[in-house]
């Protein structure tokens, strides 16, 4: 199936055609027919969490921005971006941004550090987006705000724009081979994992002492913390046995304790995942990459590389290994959980649905629908076992108009305890609000998956909406991603 059969969401006229197209595919997606508005909506129910009430259902995802300073520090683009969350309404600001704990373990050469130099950058951030909140509501009461602590590990580029420096826990026969890395490529050590382990401690004080109310140890995306929970190859204190994989997350959580007391503590994981994708080069066409198909993992089974990964059947994904992660987050007291998929590294479908790919990806390998049903289904369940834990769920930008209908749907038939929102937030900041508030919504600012959000900083041009955002679409920036996106499909058609 092309990417032209698949329904495109912004054509869809009525919350009853889309009901009526997800019955017909079977798509087990929630969706109310009415929008509640005001103190009447599931969406405006606060939350109690560590005897603190959040004020209302949506969060906002945590994102990297490709925008800070070569030293780490936050910019007016930054400041922009932190303010749109402010005014989106959003009582729960999960993260705000990815942020490195070591300059090593920056993702990009302008992701922002937190340490003693840029302490009062960061402050200054979390001040900014309280403000604007107050100023969109009234009130910042029932506003939880979080800073997400991390490393980027094998996806780690702190020096120079598109030059890699990989810091791997262990050898992935498909993930090294797309890094060029052979087999004598040094892992990192149990030593320099302490060492690591000691800086997101140092950055948890800091985040305490200048106002965060939690941080997030980001276990997801293909990052450092994820990598751990795969590493069932490495041999030593941090690899191997599920104790072993998970020692880095018991003893980041025993160190804040100690030195940020009074500061909580949540996780965003990929709770599901796949073996890495491709585009299909038997469907591909020169400046045309085809529909992903995943890598060749025959000769790998069982599958010793993944979490949440079904071993015999690698494509498939397995909740018990989340089921058994998020039954050590309760034992260790941790009850902040924001539940995502895969990586937008190997496979960007899984973890982002979008029907329109970014510059180094592939055409969709199913519905983008399907995507967002997996990535519900897997929230869903983990909090039918874990009801005591606040799930906060992921994918909901794909959907739309109907985003507001599915969200509600999900909030009170109990699928989640909060609605996570990442790139509709880049496009409409204030969609939250306005649901909130019983407003028609503006269809023309509405996410509609394009995709340049991630093209841009993948060439090293801040994230942000560039067709829908004023700020961005007359800025000199979208004449570069133009001038980027031409410039891939001509290398790829003399390819």
């Amino acid at each position: 199936m092309s990417v032209q059969s698949y329904l495109h969401l912004g054509g869809v006229h009525g919350v009853e055609a889309f009901q009526r197209h997800l019955r017909e595919h079977e798509l087990a997606i929630p969706c109310d027919t009415e929008i509640a508005a005001g103190s009447a909506s599931p969406l405006a129910r606060p939350l109690s969490l560590y005897g603190v009430t959040i004020g209302n259902r949506f969060a906002i995802h945590p994102m990297e921005g490709w925008d800070g300073t070569a030293d780490g520090r936050a910019t007016e683009l930054t400041l922009r971006r932190w303010q749109n969350f402010g005014r989106s309404g959003a009582k729960l600001i999960w993260g705000c941004e990815a942020v490195a704990v070591l300059e090593e373990g920056r993702a990009n050469p302008n992701q922002l550090l937190i340490n003693e130099q840029t302490r009062d950058d960061l402050a200054r951030l979390r001040k900014a987006l309280i403000d604007q909140h107050r100023q969109a509501t009234g009130s910042a009461d029932g506003l939880l705000i979080g800073l997400q602590l991390t490393h980027s590990g094998r996806y780690s580029q702190p020096n120079v724009k598109g030059r890699p420096e990989p810091r791997i826990l262990y050898h992935h026969p498909l993930l090294d081979k797309r890094l060029g890395l052979n087999a004598e490529y040094p892992l990192v050590t149990d030593g320099e994992i302490r060492e690591i382990i000691e800086a997101f401690h140092r950055a948890a004080r800091i985040a305490r002492e200048i106002g965060f109310d939690f941080v997030d140890v980001k276990h997801c995306h293909g990052y450092l913390g994820h990598e751990f929970l795969s590493a069932h190859t490495r041999e030593g204190d941090y690899g191997g046995s599920f104790a072993n994989r998970t020692r880095f997350l018991r003893e980041v959580v025993e160190g804040i304790r100690s030195t940020a007391p009074g500061l909580e503590i949540g996780v965003r994981l990929s709770a599901i995942d796949t073996v890495p994708f491709r585009p299909d080069p038997e469907r591909s066409s020169p400046g045309k990459p085809g529909p992903g198909t995943p890598e060749s993992f025959e000769a790998l089974l069982p599958y010793r590389w993944g979490f949440g990964i079904d071993v015999e059947n690698p494509v498939e994904p397995d909740l018990n290994d989340a089921v058994r992660f998020l039954t050590l987050l309760r034992e260790l007291g941790i009850r902040l959980v924001n539940i995502s998929a895969g990586s937008p590294y190997y496979n960007p479908h899984v973890q982002r649905p979008t029907l329109f790919p970014p510059s180094d990806g592939y055409l969709p390998p199913e519905d983008p629908l399907v995507g967002v049903a997996r990535q519900m289904a897997a929230a869903r369940a983990l909090k039918q076992q874990f009801p005591a834990l606040l799930i906060v769920g992921t994918a909901y930008t794909y959907l739309q108009d109907f985003l507001p209908n599915v969200a509600q749907a999900a909030v009170r038939e109990g699928w989640v305890d909060s609605v996570g929102l990442g790139r509709m937030v880049l496009a409409y900041p204030e969609l939250p609000l306005h649901v909130l508030e019983g407003r028609k919504l503006d269809r023309k600012r509405l996410c509609r998956t394009f995709s340049d959000c991630t093209t841009a900083p993948r060439n090293g041009l801040p994230s942000g909406c560039y067709p829908l955002d004023a700020y961005y679409k007359t800025s000199e920036m979208a004449a570069q991603l133009s001038e980027i996106k031409n410039r891939h499909r001509k290398k790829s058609a003399e390819a």
